[in-house]
């Protein structure tokens, strides 16, 4: 007699979620979550230059103890790692933005709110309390920023990310495609309809049981800013294209606690946020959503650790698929990592419990890295682990 198949492998890598989450989820969201600007090659670039990043093996070293604990903007976390802003993430799963920051704060670290949550800020609060971090986009309105900014103080929050990248909006074909930057005829409204219904799960769970689906920050203030095509016109709306560096001390004036400059690519952009004041910065390419074409997140952060490092935190995204991939960005000269698409795609997959295995996936990987370069410190990894990086 043969042996039974199990029905049910448990996931053992992040790719393992992306997969679930393209079965579970509709093609217009999947492609969301899992696609970038114009051909995408910065998007590849961003894991393909990771996966070229050599550590070094060492032996015969202690490594029975290894500790995965920091600090990241003031705050202790049991790894060095983020989850950070996706919009529309109760999109990919029933309150999703909730179900996400619960995962994080059972892990030990940190959930960062997007300005274009389908969950409000409050909403989170009352989840986990004060333990998260709120996003927002440089936008025309600056009352209202200022207001977003009082509601997220008055809930405690203690740390701003700011997103500086998005000036205006990448162009994403895939996007595009399916209706959600702005193309609206007969034809694409009808493709669209028939995406959700032909995932009858999905709608239940979020299209059914998941309302309000609109954007919970912004209700109210931006009428018109719900449903997926509503995100392109509210950005086309808000985004501002105008502001400049010297236009930021706005932020000090309505902002008490500290504040991280998400979107910095270049090594002199590193230094004007550092003489600026800010407590630290993303060193990001949108995870090639934006400008297609410019290098990859690893490629440039030697360069911006070497200039900045000593003088503010450096946290690092784009194209992290694994805990290897957190080891290598500290060794390269992150204090920590923001990741994305990876637990959009484990929320997609299976919600809470999804995010929490995927952020324990990412720890064991962690600690096998480490104990194979020889390192049980995050510290340890500073110049001594990498041999080649692109």
């Amino acid at each position: 007699m043969s042996e039974s198949r199990p029905r049910f492998l448990q996931p053992a890598s992040i790719l393992d979620y992306r997969e679930l989450a393209r079965r579970r989820l509709p093609r217009q969201l999947f492609d969301y979550i899992d696609g970038g600007a114009y051909d995408e090659c910065s998007l590849r670039a961003n894991v393909e230059d990771l996966q070229g990043v050599r550590l070094r093996q060492r032996v015969l070293r202690d490594v029975s103890e290894i500790n995965l604990a920091t600090s990241l903007a003031g705050q202790a976390m049991a790894l060095p790692v983020v989850l950070g802003p996706v919009g529309l993430a109760g999109m990919f799963a029933r309150r999703g933005e909730v179900q996400a920051a619960r995962a994080a704060r059972d892990a030990g670290i940190v959930f960062c709110e997007s300005t274009v949550s389908i969950c409000p800020m409050h909403e989170v609060h009352a989840a986990v309390g004060p333990a998260f971090w709120f996003q927002l986009y440089v936008l025309r309105d600056r009352g209202y920023a200022a207001e977003l900014l009082q509601r997220a103080q008055a809930l405690g929050c203690e740390v701003l990310v700011f997103t500086v990248d998005l000036a205006v909006m990448g162009a994403r074909y895939r996007d595009t495609r399916n209706g959600m930057s702005g193309n609206d005829d007969a034809r694409t409204r009808l493709a669209r309809a028939w995406d959700l219904l032909s995932h009858p799960r999905w709608l239940a769970d979020v299209g059914v049981h998941g309302k309000p689906l609109v954007f919970g920050n912004l209700r109210g203030a931006v009428p018109d800013a719900q449903g997926l095509a509503g995100f392109r016109s509210w950005v086309d709306a808000q985004f501002d294209p105008s502001v400049r560096w010297q236009d930021l001390d706005w932020l000090r004036a309505n902002w008490s606690g500290k504040i991280v400059l998400k979107g910095v690519l270049d090594v002199d952009d590193a230094r004007t946020a550092a003489d600026m004041g800010f407590d630290g910065l993303v060193v990001s390419n949108h995870g090639g959503r934006q400008l297609d074409g410019v290098p990859s997140t690893i490629a440039v952060l030697p360069e911006i650790a070497a200039a900045i490092g000593e003088r503010m935190q450096i946290l690092f995204d784009g194209g992290i698929r694994s805990g290897l991939d957190v080891v290598k960005a500290i060794a390269l000269g992150a204090d920590g990592c923001m990741l994305g698409r990876a637990w959009a795609y484990a929320l997609a997959a299976g919600g809470e419990a999804a995010v929490a295995h995927m952020l324990d996936i990412l720890r064991k990987e962690m600690l096998v890295a480490m104990a194979l370069t020889g390192c049980t410190r995050l510290a340890d990894l500073r110049g001594s682990a990498v041999i080649h990086a692109p």
